[in-house]
């Protein structure tokens, strides 16, 4: 049975030069944490907070419906660069998100 072997190709990962920060105040309520932009290579955000913090990759965050959990002091990383909205609601409100995009 003979072998197939396709021809080669080249991925180039996508890089970033700028890191944008922000951060957004605990709510008790859904808040977007990231605007959408196909400009974002990626994101990170940390949990400065002694609540929860549920991450929606969407327009509307409930703490019953959401896509990561990062607990109190917790660290998430956007994944394989989405670009659409990005919100998040807490379950108590203290402390906030702090985030960088990049670009």
């Amino acid at each position: 049975m003979p072998l197939y072997n396709p021809d080669q190709f080249t991925i180039t990962p996508s890089t970033s030069g700028a890191a944008t920060p922000s951060s957004v105040d605990a709510s008790t309520t859904s808040v977007n944490l990231l605007a959408a932009t196909s400009a974002r290579k990626g994101a990170t955000i940390w949990n400065n907070s002694t609540a929860n913090l549920y991450v929606e990759l969407g327009a509307t965050a409930t703490t019953s419906a959401f896509t990561a959990k990062v607990g109190a002091g917790g660290y998430y990383e956007i994944p394989f660069t989405y670009t659409g909205v990005i919100s998040g609601i807490w379950d108590a409100v203290n402390g906030k998100a702090l985030i960088r995009e990049f670009i």
